[in-house]
């Protein structure tokens, strides 16, 4: 046996997308860190190991704009391109040259933190040292480093360090919370394992083990949804354990779950019941997917109120959106539906605060240990949203070992930095505007080729080679267009067809957070007469005039009489919703009480109503590409040019009045946040590049006293964040212009910041 020790400015144990997100962020600031994983694979849950899907705020579709940018955004659209089929063995690769391509991250795979040397008395405990064994290395490694996080998911390293934590379920009087048991109790989400399935072309027998449990003698047959057909993820709700100890009783656990895996393939193969004869099994998951254990105490515990009605925190540094998704403790064998799910009008943030420790001074944590109560965690466990705490925490290291603090000295003397620091980074976070004064584009004035002035969806009969793809839709539902307004509304014109005549109402709404797209305020209200016949345009009068840009939603009231058309791609700052609730898991109970859920968007995504909205619009100038947020907030926050002509390349231009010293050119692009791009592909997109991203660009710099220069060309560009450091030598710049030759698929440029770095 060997034994070595590995200093590092930051020790991250746990190789999930929580750890991984956190090291990579610490890494890509200069920081020296130590990625320690007990696991042969790095990505926890997501990796083949276990293989369930990468959810987070996008819940599948039902949230709007929700899909996480950063390192986990990085992961999905580089998952996307690689792996169009979903094989969780390629996303593994994914996450491993995400990790690999930084020079700063040394990772120690199969290493099993187990020891942790702590001193200090319990209110201010201090990490000094974890050690890990490498069982087929034979090495013992002691990792020191002045700070640490716990990523582990069980919180295992803060549990030997002496840090406080939760287990169970809070009463509801603690934290007021509506949907809390009366009193506390010790139950838990259960854990999950998985299958595979394969058709080999031929009939193939099963015969089951000693170890299959007959599920007939068990509510599964009666409660659940079982299809040949399905396998992996869509038996999410092979769940167990949660009135056991899920780490005590792991091993139970585990056993439990296969036995009912085997006894489900028994029924499928041998019942009778389904269309299973060339089936096999390929794969079942000896991992348990856990969902809950230990939820370590922070200075702020997220809870209930904070998800629903979505909290605006000083200090939010991530955000989530998936469902408060709670499960029956009895798991699989609970009668009713495997889940209830419960969501908030929109993405909900995650403080600091909830990420590191109110006792251990030099521990942050992410993922499943965050700091919240067992109702909010329901809604913020989820991998993709743990991979945003991770980036959060992560840069906050970054910093603690930059101005030798705590975790808890970022929060009292550089909250600010922090933040502004995460959107340099293009972070999953919302609500945060750009302040950096590092940012020299802040100063500058911009301009432009062209703008997108004027929202309309085109109603151009479609040619061979047209982008354009058309359908008429009966107005058998309420439909919803989601509009930016800057500075106002006026008219909505609509092209539309009637059976016979008749009087189409036409309502403005507007919604109660930046960030939501949900109809929740009438502004406005007109009806419009609609003669019989076809197609032809309506004019709406709906005069709405915000105080701010917002959104705003332009609802066509049901007339089974009326139909629109209906034509992709969807402008930008652009989505359509429809008034029915849509809910495509037989499995879960979706609560109809929230406006998220009554007002889908899976319905027509990716389509838009034909219409033409007036007047003019400032929802897309080129000074919203340096203003910050990156994301819909009140509006789309992007740059869009006027629709690109073959041959006429469009640019983005920032001029100063005095020259500056720059360091780097930031340049993020849009890569269509609306588009779920689940990693086992829950649900398909067929782009393996997403067409709104700018395919070909160059960067140029005009110096104090020179020419045009270009220092950065791409002429094949997949990725949504690009950072280009000046040469040496360049000097003082008077201006800086961002070029776009061509897109990936969309009608127009698309630039959502154009950042330069003193």
């Amino acid at each position: 046996m060997r034994t070595q020790t590995v200093e590092a400015d930051i020790v991250v144990v746990g190789g999930g997308l929580a750890g991984v997100s956190a090291a990579v962020a610490a890494a890509r600031m200069g920081r020296q860190v130590a990625l320690v994983n007990n696991r042969p694979v790095l990505g926890g849950n997501s990796s083949s190991e276990v293989r369930v899907w990468v959810c987070g705020a996008t819940a599948h579709g039902n949230q709007r704009w929700a899909r996480e940018t950063g390192i986990v955004g990085e992961m999905y659209v580089e998952n996307q391109y690689r792996n169009p089929e979903g094989n969780p063995v390629y996303w593994d690769d994914v996450v491993l040259d995400t990790v690999r391509r930084e020079e700063n991250v040394r990772l120690f795979l199969n290493t099993d933190v187990r020891d942790v040397v702590a001193t200090g008395p319990d209110d201010a405990r201090r990490i000094e040292s974890v050690t890990g064994w490498t069982m087929g290395s034979e090495i013992l490694t002691t990792f020191t480093a002045p700070v640490f996080l716990d990523c582990t998911g069980d919180g295992l390293v803060g549990h030997l360090a002496g840090a406080r934590y939760r287990l169970g379920k809070e009463g509801k009087e603690e934290f007021g919370e509506e949907w809390a048991p009366p009193e506390p109790v010790r139950e838990f989400l259960g854990s999950t394992l998985l299958f595979y399935t394969k058709d080999v072309g031929r009939p193939v027998k099963y015969v089951a083990p000693e170890t299959a449990i007959d599920i007939t003698t068990t509510p599964i047959p009666m409660n659940r949804v079982i299809r040949s057909g399905d396998s992996g993820a869509h038996y999410w709700w092979i769940e167990w354990g949660g009135e056991l100890d899920i780490v005590g009783d792991n091993e139970r656990i585990r056993d439990e779950l296969r036995g009912v895996i085997l006894g489900i393939w028994d029924y499928i193969k041998n019942s009778g019941k389904f269309d299973a004869e060339n089936l096999t099994l390929e794969w079942i998951g000896n991992v348990p997917g856990k969902r809950e254990y230990r939820r370590f105490v922070g200075d702020y515990t997220l809870h209930q109120g904070d998800v629903v009605d979505q909290t605006s925190f000083a200090d939010g540094v991530a955000f989530g959106g998936w469902s408060i998704d709670l499960h029956p403790a009895q798991g699989m064998y609970a009668e009713g539906a495997g889940a209830l799910q419960r969501f908030s009008n929109g993405v909900f943030e995650i403080p600091y605060r909830s990420l590191y420790s109110v006792n251990v001074e030099n521990m942050l944590f992410a993922g499943r240990d965050v700091s919240a109560t067992h109702i909010a965690f329901g809604a913020a466990r989820v991998m993709a949203t743990c991979g945003a705490m991770g980036q959060a925490a992560g840069t906050a290291a970054a910093l603690c070992v930059q101005h030798g603090t705590t975790p808890r000295g970022i929060y009292t003397d550089h909250l600010a930095e922090l933040r502004q620091t995460l959107l340099r980074w293009d972070a999953p976070a919302v609500g945060i505007a750009n302040e950096d004064p590092t940012d020299l584009a802040r100063r500058a004035a911009v301009s432009a080729s062209s703008t997108t002035t004027r929202l309309t969806a085109p109603a151009t009969e479609p040619v061979d080679g047209d982008p354009y793809d058309f359908d008429v839709v009966d107005l058998d539902d309420d439909l919803g267009i989601v509009l930016p307004v800057d500075p106002r509304l006026e008219t909505v014109e609509l092209l539309v067809s009637a059976r016979r005549d008749t009087t189409l109402t036409v309502e403005v709404w507007s919604a109660d957070r930046p960030q939501n797209v949900v109809p929740v305020h009438l502004e406005a209200k007109t009806d419009v007469a609609v003669a019989a016949g076809d197609e032809r345009w309506v004019t709406a009068h709906v005069p709405y005039a915000p105080d701010v840009p917002q959104n705003a939603v332009v609802v066509l009231r049901a007339n089974p009489d009326v139909a629109v058309r209906t034509t992709r791609p969807l402008p930008p700052g652009v989505l359509t919703l429809t008034h029915r609730v849509d809910n495509d898991d037989q499995n879960v109970q979706i609560s109809s009480d929230e406006l998220l859920v009554q007002w889908p968007t899976k319905p027509l995504r990716g389509r838009s109503v034909v219409f033409r909205a007036g007047p003019d619009t400032r929802a897309l100038a080129p000074e919203r590409a340096t203003g910050g947020y990156h994301r819909n907030h009140g509006g789309p926050h992007l740059w869009a040019s006027a629709p690109m002509v073959a041959g006429r390349e469009e640019w983005l231009r920032l001029d100063w009045d005095s020259p500056v010293a720059a360091r780097e050119v930031r340049v993020v692009l849009d890569d269509d946040l609306d588009v779920e791009l689940n990693t086992l592909h829950h649900h398909r997109t067929p782009d393996e590049i997403m067409p709104t991203l700018v395919k070909e660009y160059r960067v140029e710099v005009l110096p104090d006293g020179g020419d045009w220069t270009v220092v950065a060309t791409e002429d094949a560009n997949r990725w949504r964040l690009r950072v280009h450091p000046l040469p040496d030598g360049v000097g003082p710049l008077r201006a800086v212009r961002l070029v776009v030759a061509a897109t990936n698929g969309a009608p127009q440029a698309r630039v959502v910041a154009l950042r330069v770095q003193e």
